[in-house]
């Protein structure tokens, strides 16, 4: 009886699992509409009161979406008042909402990755998982790879669907 011979295992594919760039941090909301005079505009007095008193370690380590759901009058500084105090605490902070907040992540995630790891490598970029990854992050890290890899592939490396091979290079004459 023949030896199974794991041909997978064996071969010089790279795999690059998005889940693994989620950054485990918490995500919370907060929303300037608590801090609106009868849900309508935002008092330069008392919301300088509330960033003095409010306890901002609340927000060690967390990643924190800053909207407003009301439709109301909120001046562009009072964001950055609160960006002030967040700087501190929080991991990572955005103006937006929590959808905005996730690709900053990812945005950030895969920026600290090394291109240069995948140099001249057949990278296959897994494609299903335990945790949804957003299609942005697919998107980000094929321009992360294009410049540096020989090719890029979807899926699982028995199974892939090819989306990009380097050309080869004109011979020489």
């Amino acid at each position: 009886m023949e030896d199974l011979i794991n041909r997978v295992a064996q071969s010089a594919l790279t795999s690059l699992n998005l889940e693994e760039f989620i950054h485990p941090g918490e995500r919370v909301v907060y929303d300037i509409k608590e801090n609106l005079f009868h849900g309508l505009m935002l008092r330069e007095k008392d919301f300088r009161e509330f960033i003095k008193t409010h306890d901002w370690s609340q927000y060690d380590g967390k990643n924190v979406a800053i909207i407003c759901s009301a439709d109301a009058i909120v001046p562009t500084w009072a964001y950055m008042l609160l960006a002030s105090k967040l700087q501190n605490h929080a991991h990572r902070y955005v103006f937006g909402n929590l959808e905005a907040l996730e690709q900053e992540l990812f945005h950030e995630a895969i920026a600290g990755i090394n291109a240069e790891d995948f140099r001249d490598a057949k990278v296959v970029v897994k494609g299903c998982g335990n945790i949804p990854v957003p299609t942005y992050a697919y998107v980000a890290i094929m321009q992360k790879l294009l410049p540096v890899t020989s090719s890029i592939m979807y899926g699982e490396p028995c199974s892939t669907v090819p989306l990009y091979k380097r050309p080869k290079a004109p011979a020489a004459s």
